[in-house]
């Protein structure tokens, strides 16, 4: 384990001698409530773009469920709790997975990330600054619902992907979600996902109708990143404790997300999205004040 520590911390510093010029993409995923596969999702997607060439560091910011180590079968040692304590440096919180994939573990540390010391605020922001240019995207994967640190990380976020499934009570809380956050005036790039559709034809009505209630009565457009067909081989992958796709690259799942993950890189940076790390943090510690 500390041979894997120390050879992690020196493809590190690699990354950061060659981190000039490059610009860091921060993507939030959410949900409006829980068990619609958001958390599968955000790691299978973070694979995908891994195995196209970026560079992908997966932050599990999910207070209550924090699971993305338990679906690669991996036991983590160190979470945000100790970055802010003071007690581990970001090198050494972050881990590596499957796929070469980089992450974060979730943990308690988000509960205490808006009551943060001068001092602890500081030594956090020079910590997590160190990110930038080190990774082409940063996945943040939150809570499901609206707690005021998941608001915090959607309001910051460059990008945000919703999750939802074709489940009525999915829909209207993933309605809810979007309604909320735009009703406090952030200016938010909202993109659904609809997952485990039973085809393509439930899929598209699915967010079809979502799209269609968010631009008639919140003047919100909400374009779709695609659908995620509801394939046997997922339910396999989570209890192997594998991703699916490594499990299963050709798997219906996979594929789908392959396409979402390409479109993903093809889609144009708006000047919200060249503010990096440190427009990140600049946002969220804005806000939380």
């Amino acid at each position: 384990m500390n041979d894997q520590a120390e050879a992690l911390r020196h493809l590190i510093k690699q990354r950061e001698q060659q981190a000039e010029g490059r610009q860091t993409r921060i993507l939030t995923v959410t949900s409006g409530k829980g068990g619609v596969g958001k958390s599968n999702f955000s790691l299978n997607f973070a694979l995908t773009l891994q195995k196209m060439g970026q560079k992908v560091l997966v932050f599990d910011a999910d207070i209550g469920m924090a699971n993305i180590d338990v679906l690669m079968g991996i036991r983590s040692t160190y979470n945000l709790y100790h970055l802010l304590k003071q007690e581990k440096t970001i090198w050494e919180i972050v881990q590596e997975g499957p796929g070469g994939i980089h992450f974060i573990a979730g943990g308690s540390g988000f509960k205490d990330l808006l009551d943060l010391t001068p001092e602890q605020l500081n030594g956090f922001e020079r910590e997590i600054g160190k990110l930038h240019g080190a990774y082409d995207v940063i996945l943040f994967d939150t809570g499901a619902g609206l707690s005021k640190e998941t608001v915090k990380f959607i309001a910051a976020a460059q990008e945000t992907f919703v999750v939802t499934t074709p489940e009525p009570t999915s829909i209207t809380d993933a309605y809810a979600l979007i309604k909320m956050v735009k009703s406090m005036d952030y200016d938010i790039s909202f993109k659904l996902i609809v997952n485990r559709a039973a085809d393509l034809r439930e899929g598209r009505q699915t967010a079809e109708k979502i799209s269609m209630v968010a631009e008639r009565f919140l003047q919100a457009p909400l374009p779709s990143m695609g659908i995620v067909p509801d394939d046997p081989l997922v339910p396999k992958a989570v209890k192997r404790q594998v991703p699916f796709a490594l499990a299963f690259p050709d798997g219906a799942a996979s594929v789908a997300i392959e396409k979402m993950a390409k479109t993903f890189l093809e889609l144009p940076q708006t000047e919200r999205a060249r503010g990096g790390v440190k427009g990140f943090l600049h946002k969220m510690f804005r806000l939380a004040k």
